[in-house]
């Protein structure tokens, strides 16, 4: 399968603990919430940042990850990754114009797996609102521990309410001090009147100077609902254009037993 090489920086032992709590709360909401989605109320709270370290800190218990872009509007998950050759993304697929196998990237991170969001789309709630992407879902589901999906913001837009109606679960970002109680318990309801769990709200960039905390301020205080080198990534074969679901489902299962 198709490759790329994501770099990520370093956290500190505060964040890196908040994310290690947030990974086990997951973990106890039951192995029956692998698709998860991740939303905020509006742009710049965090969410991506912590979409892409709670898939990676479940990489750490050697769990298969896929990390899939969903933010079809506004997207920065590619830079944040500094992810190189990504040249077909969610958008592509969505619109039928490539396979699911052109999209689907292994990283140099043993059993993280990424989908970008490709190019912005005139029609993003349309395409992620479609059967296509309920059934691509379900069948990623079947090859993967946790399925992570960053979504835009829902207090801006509809469509992490779409994406929620097929995920196991949803996890709120907020900024601290920043998010007023009206809009959060707007995107609350929507998240519910889509039928999806919210599994818990992340109190973000916490200025802990301010709160009598030693590390000062850091991603991630978790409250869930049961606890109060740039390197080129390898290019495809052309074998792999035209390949089928059954034999992408085959790639990436050989390509997890390899990781581990």
């Amino acid at each position: 399968m198709r490759k790329t090489t994501v770099q990520l920086e370093s956290m500190s032992y505060a964040m890196t603990e908040e994310m290690k709590t947030l990974r086990t709360n997951i973990l106890f909401c039951g192995n029956d919430k692998k698709v998860i989605t991740v939303t905020s109320c509006v742009m710049g709270e965090g969410k991506t940042e912590i979409s892409i370290r709670l898939a990676t800190s479940l990489v750490e218990l050697k769990k298969r990850v896929l990390l899939i872009d969903a933010d079809l509007r506004k997207s920065v998950m590619t830079s944040r990754l500094k992810a190189t050759g990504a040249d077909k993304g969610l958008t592509h697929f969505l619109s039928g114009q490539c396979s699911l196998a052109d999209v689907v990237l292994a990283t140099n991170i043993p059993g993280f797996h990424v989908i970008f969001s490709g190019p912005y789309a005139p029609n993003p709630t349309e395409l992620l609102a479609g059967e296509r992407f309920k059934k691509t879902l379900d069948y990623l589901k079947s090859l993967y521990d946790y399925i992570i999906i960053d979504a835009a913001p829902l207090g801006m837009v509809v469509d992490a309410a779409i994406i929620a109606e097929h995920s196991d679960g949803a996890i709120m970002v907020m900024e601290s001090g920043s998010i007023k109680y009206k809009l959060a318990q707007n995107v609350k309801e929507k998240l519910e009147g889509a039928g999806c769990p919210i599994l818990g709200a992340v109190l973000n960039k916490v200025d802990r100077k301010k709160t009598g905390n030693y590390y000062g301020k850091y991603y991630g205080k978790y409250y869930g609902k049961h606890y109060e080198d740039d390197k080129k990534i390898d290019t495809a074969n052309s074998e792999y254009s035209n390949v089928s679901e059954a034999e992408l489902g085959r790639q990436i299962k050989e390509n997890l037993k390899k990781d581990n």
